[in-house]
């Protein structure tokens, strides 16, 4: 019988496999589902919405029946409005839920996708940039200008991706709880990693024997 386990899996939550030696993870995280909610689903654009309607539809009934036929026009859109509401928040907590941010001394690695979990791994080699959209509360965007010719599709990584950038996707740490901490964490640890010096190897010179 073999002693190998085909169910002894290495890997650690949020990574593919276990990270090699000398990389260490530095964070891990998740979107807040409500920020996640505010910022990739517009959450508040569509209460904004809703609200306009239901005051429209109260105030047209009011001036038809008075109060009473007001509140009868306006009641059936409060319940769709809260029905909208509650799907739009639940794909964002269903989202936020299935994914996970990871910074290692090494790379940045998002692990995302509810129905179809994908992962990708970005060495900070291959990053030229990272910017921070900053909110009030402190949750924040963190996205990444990546280099080279390598691109992730649009559609597969949204929401984690700066919106409205198709031409060249930018991967996004989207709606991430104290934004700034992590943004401050990625930058040392990146100067840290791309300022390590490369060693090469080479093939040993062969030696010349002395006539």
């Amino acid at each position: 019988m073999s002693g190998h386990d085909d169910f002894a899996f290495d890997a650690l939550p949020g990574l593919p496999e276990r990270p090699p030696q000398g990389e260490d993870i530095l964070w891990q995280g998740k979107p807040a589902a409500h920020a996640l909610a505010r910022d990739a689903y517009g959450l508040h654009w569509i209460a904004g919405y809703f609200a306009v309607i239901i005051l429209w539809r109260a105030a047209t009934g009011y001036a038809e029946g008075g109060l009473a036929m007001g509140l009868a026009m306006g009641l059936p859109y409060v319940m769709l409005a809260a029905l909208g509401l509650a799907v739009v928040f639940g794909l964002a907590w269903v989202q936020a839920r299935t994914t996970t941010y990871t910074i290692t001394t090494a790379r940045v690695v998002m692990q995302i996708g509810a129905a179809l979990p994908v992962t990708f791994n970005f060495p900070f080699v291959q990053v030229g940039a990272a910017n921070l959209d900053l909110r009030r509360d402190g949750t924040g965007t963190i996205t990444l200008d990546t280099l080279g010719t390598t691109r992730i599709s649009y559609l597969i990584a949204w929401p984690h991706v700066r919106p409205w950038r198709m031409a060249k996707t930018e991967p996004a740490l989207r709606a991430i709880p104290d934004a700034q901490s992590v943004a401050n964490l990625l930058a040392d640890a990146a100067e840290a990693r791309v300022s390590m010096p490369q060693v090469t190897r080479v093939a040993p010179l062969a030696t010349v024997a002395a006539e």
